[in-house]
C-alpha cells in the first residue's frame, strides 16, 4: 500500500508539476519546503545534524536559517526535475554554467574516457541533461534499485528520456559495463558522496570519518579514465552553476587498495570545500557519518543495516533523493 501511494505521488508530480506555469511551480517548491521545514520531521533534523558538521561554529539560528534555504534547494531541485522533460534543448543549453568546462572537453578529446563524480549537491539531472544536450555527449550512470519496482522504472525512464544511459546498482554487473565505456573513450557520471555498499572506503569528511564509494577512483586506476570531480550550486539567478575541478591522479606507488584509499579521500576533499562554500545546496538528508550509523546485525559496526550491494564498489546514487533513511 505504501510503494503504490509512493509511485502514484511521484507521478502525479512529473504528471502535474511540468504543466504548471514556471512562477507557480516554483512557489509551489517554496510552500512545501517550508511546510516540510516547520514540521521538523526526520529528514529535517537529519539536515540540520549533518549541517552541524559543514558549518560547527553556527549557532542554533543559523543552522535553522541554513537547513531552511537547504529545504528549498532540495524541492527546487524536485520542481525542475519534474518539469525538466518538458523543457526545450535550447532552454536546457541556456540552464546551466560551468566553470573550467575545458577540463571535461580535454579529457574526452584525448580518448582516455571521462569519470565524473559529484556530491549530492543542487541539481545532478540537469547537469546531466546540459552534457547530453549542449555538448551532445552520452554518458553511463547507475542507479540503486528503488522499491515499488515501478518507481525505479520510472526514474530508469526518466532519466533515459533526458539521453542518459541508467546501469542498475547490482553487485559487480555495473563497475564492468562501466569500465567498458571508458575504455571506448566513454564519459561515466557517479553521484559519490554517499557509500551504498559494504565496501566503500573511508575518509575523514569535514573532521569525522564516513566511507564513500570506492568505485571512482577503481574506475580510473582499471581504465586509465581521467577523474574529475565536480561541485554544483544555486545562486541568485535562475541558473544551475557548476564546476568542474582538476583531475584526481592516481598514486604511482603502493597498493590497489593504498591507490584508491589515498584518491577517495582526495574526492571527499574536494567536496567538501564545495559543500562548505553552498552548504545549503548539499541535499544530504540521510545518515553519513559512521558516528550516527547504527551497527549491523551481521557486520561491524559503522555499517549501514540492510548494506545495499555489498558486491559492487560502485554507489553513484542519483535516484537516492528521497529523503529518507535509505541503507
Amino acid at each position: 500500500m505504501k510503494d503504490g501511494l509512493t509511485d502514484t505521488l511521484y507521478g502525479l508530480g512529473w504528471g502535474a508539476v511540468k504543466r504548471l506555469p514556471e512562477p507557480v511551480a516554483a512557489r509551489l517548491g517554496r510552500s512545501i519546503a517550508d511546510l516540510a521545514w516547520n514540521r521538523r520531521g526526520k529528514g529535517v533534523q537529519r539536515l540540520e545534524s549533518n549541517l552541524a558538521r559543514v558549518v560547527p561554529d553556527a549557532g542554533e539560528a543559523r543552522l535553522r536559517e541554513l537547513s531552511k534555504a537547504g529545504m528549498r534547494s532540495y524541492l527546487r531541485y524536485w520542481m525542475e526535475s519534474f518539469r525538466l522533460p518538458a523543457w526545450s534543448k535550447e532552454r536546457i543549453r541556456s540552464s546551466f554554467d560551468c566553470k573550467d568546462l575545458h577540463l571535461l572537453e580535454e579529457g574526452l578529446a584525448s580518448g582516455r574516457g571521462v569519470v565524473l563524480a559529484l556530491p549530492h549537491m543542487a541539481n545532478w539531472d540537469l547537469a546531466g541533461a546540459w552534457v547530453t544536450t549542449r555538448l551532445g555527449v552520452p554518458f553511463a550512470t547507475v542507479a540503486e534499485r528503488l522499491k515499488p519496482e515501478t518507481l525505479y522504472d520510472r526514474f530508469v525512464a526518466y532519466r533515459e528520456g533526458l539521453g542518459m544511459e541508467v546501469l542498475p546498482h547490482t553487485g559487480g554487473a555495473a563497475f564492468g559495463a562501466l569500465a567498458r565505456r571508458l575504455r571506448g573513450g566513454g564519459l561515466v557520471c557517479l553521484v559519490a558522496d554517499r557509500d551504498l555498499s559494504s565496501s566503500g572506503v573511508r575518509v575523514n569528511f569535514f573532521g569525522e570519518a564516513t566511507r564513500m564509494p570506492a568505485g571512482p577512483a577503481l574506475l580510473a586506476q582499471q581504465t586509465g579514465a581521467l577523474l574529475l570531480p565536480v561541485t554544483l550550486w544555486y545562486d541568485d539567478s535562475p541558473n544551475l552553476q557548476g564546476q568542474v575541478h582538476a583531475p584526481i591522479e592516481v598514486p604511482e606507488g603502493g597498493t590497489r587498495a593504498e591507490r584508491t584509499a589515498v584518491m577517495t579521500q582526495r574526492l571527499a576533499d574536494v567536496f567538501a570545500a564545495g559543500i562548505a562554500e553552498h552548504p545549503q545546496d548539499w541535499h544530504m538528508l540521510q545518515r553519513l557519518w559512521l558516528a550516527d550509523l547504527e551497527p549491523r546485525a551481521d557486520g561491524p559496526a559503522g555499517q549501514p543495516a540492510g548494506g545495499g550491494a555489498a558486491s559492487s564498489p560502485v554507489s553513484g546514487d542519483p535516484a537516492d533523493r528521497s529523503g529518507t533513511e535509505k541503507p
